[in-house]
């Protein structure tokens, strides 16, 4: 066992997952902040402010696809490379970030020419009209040279925490946040480059992050190092960290699948209130979700560096506090949003007629929220402990098996066909977690049975 982050192996496992969570918390919702900030400032851009953030919405599908390649070459190897390290095996845990680091270069370099390619036939299929399409090609093209940078950036951070420096991972976050703070309005409105200066603030921010990452990864202060042995790419330790990372990868591509078929079902069923309200929902959704994730990321080195060593009561100690801490947020954040949907709505619109619509539409979009810290808590522990298959197929299951097929389903099925679309969210968590959970008690079990 390694002695430089050993204490992943002794330190009391609250007090351990307490210290690696709040970091990583604070670092999905910083990054929440970050994909805001730019949306903010080109509102507020006069006249011409409607259009162009319209524009710039319309790049956010394909923004989020092309994130998801970071999860899929990295977001399973930093967890592989905890299992290395838990094993003592240093060289296989370093050779592994080094091969996908190597491995996230090629991928953003083929990002790249596609988008660059591309662009504007891209923009249209997801929903680019005439008026919008010049703001978005703007934005896209400035944005498609940095995508090595958010490549590097969302991708190599996970080796960082992956180590136990969760707090560095924050600063990763933080510094790349703070910087497109202060270079949007003097790219926007200073140097008069609207959506341009918008795309190339957050590039330059970017590429701020990436040069921290790299340089911590490539400093003594960090236990894995990337040095010109590591970057070769060996299929055996690279192959194994993609298959793992399908899962997360599916998880954030497919989110951009799945709002095209809400808006267009919304749009036939409920017109624009509908599909106004719909944007309001994912937002809550997904600023409630931030905690979950940021909890579970923080348990992620603690479980996976253990199942390396060996020691399951430790693992299973991390997965029961995790679920546990998992549901009472879950839970808890169900209740207040079922009480209060209005508050949740009023955060983002003020419109009566629309607040109105989306605060009943919330509840029934939110039916069964609180069962969502089980489903993550396994989803992110089928990942901790290297279970490729697993992690894909509830992803899978969730998304394509049961989530898109009920979207178009309920509404021959319910009398309030708008409401029926939202009743597709529910019912498929609901299908989810109970089959997440089936899946998941039998793995965890076999799962320790091998290391015991």
């Amino acid at each position: 066992m390694n002695g430089d982050n050993e204490f992943l192996g002794t330190e009391p496992v609250g007090r351990l997952l307490f210290r690696l969570a709040i970091p990583t918390i604070a670092s999905q919702v910083i990054n929440m902040l970050y994909n805001i900030v730019d949306r903010i400032y080109i509102g507020h851009m006069g006249p011409e402010g409607d259009l162009a953030l319209t524009g710039v919405g319309v790049c956010m599908p394909i923004i989020m696809f092309v994130s998801a390649f970071a999860s899929l070459v990295c977001q399973g190897g930093a967890p592989r490379a905890s299992i290395f390290m838990g094993r003592g095996d240093k060289e296989s845990a370093q050779r592994t970030m080094g091969g996908c680091f190597s491995t996230q270069l090629i991928v953003s370099a083929l990002l790249t020419a596609v988008l660059l390619i591309w662009n504007r036939p891209l923009l249209l299929a997801f929903g680019a009209e005439e008026s919008t399409i010049g703001y978005a090609t703007q934005y896209m093209g400035v944005y498609a040279l940095g995508t090595v940078f958010v490549e590097l950036t969302l991708g190599m951070n996970q080796y960082i925490t992956a180590q136990g420096f969760a707090k560095t991972g924050m600063y990763t976050v933080l510094i790349g946040a703070v910087c497109n703070i202060v270079l949007d309005p003097v790219f926007i409105f200073l140097f008069d480059l609207g959506v341009r200066g918008a795309a190339l603030a957050t590039v330059l921010s970017q590429a701020i992050s990436a040069i921290w990452v790299t340089g911590f990864l490539t400093s003594r202060k960090s236990i894995l190092r990337l040095d010109r042995d590591s970057l070769m790419i060996r299929f055996r330790l690279v192959l194994p960290c993609i298959a793992l990372g399908v899962a997360p990868f599916v998880m954030q591509a497919s989110e951009s699948v799945i709002s095209v078929c809400f808006n267009t079902s919304l749009r036939t069923y409920g017109g624009t209130v509908a599909v106004g309200s719909m944007t309001i929902l994912y937002s809550v959704m997904q600023f409630a979700m931030m905690p979950l994730q940021g909890l579970a990321q923080g348990a992620q080195p603690i479980s996976s560096y253990n199942f390396g060593a060996g020691n399951a009561v430790r693992v299973r100690q991390v997965f029961k506090l995790l679920l546990i801490t998992s549901l009472i947020y879950s839970t808890t954040l169900w209740a207040f949003i079922m009480a209060f949907p209005r508050f949740f709505v009023t955060m983002f619109n003020s419109t009566p007629e629309l607040v109105d619509f989306a605060s009943r539409a919330l509840r029934v979009y939110c039916a069964v929220m609180f069962l969502f810290g089980a489903q993550i808590a396994c989803q992110m522990t089928f990942v901790s402990l290297g279970k490729a298959a697993a992690s894909a197929v509830v992803a899978i299951v969730r998304k394509f098996v049961l989530l898109l097929p009920l979207i178009y389903l309920m509404p021959r099925l319910m009398e309030d066909k708008a409401m029926a679309v939202y009743t597709a969210e529910p019912v498929a968590d609901l299908l989810a977690v109970t089959f997440t959970v089936t899946l998941f008690s039998l793995q965890f079990k076999k799962a320790l049975r091998g290391i015991e």
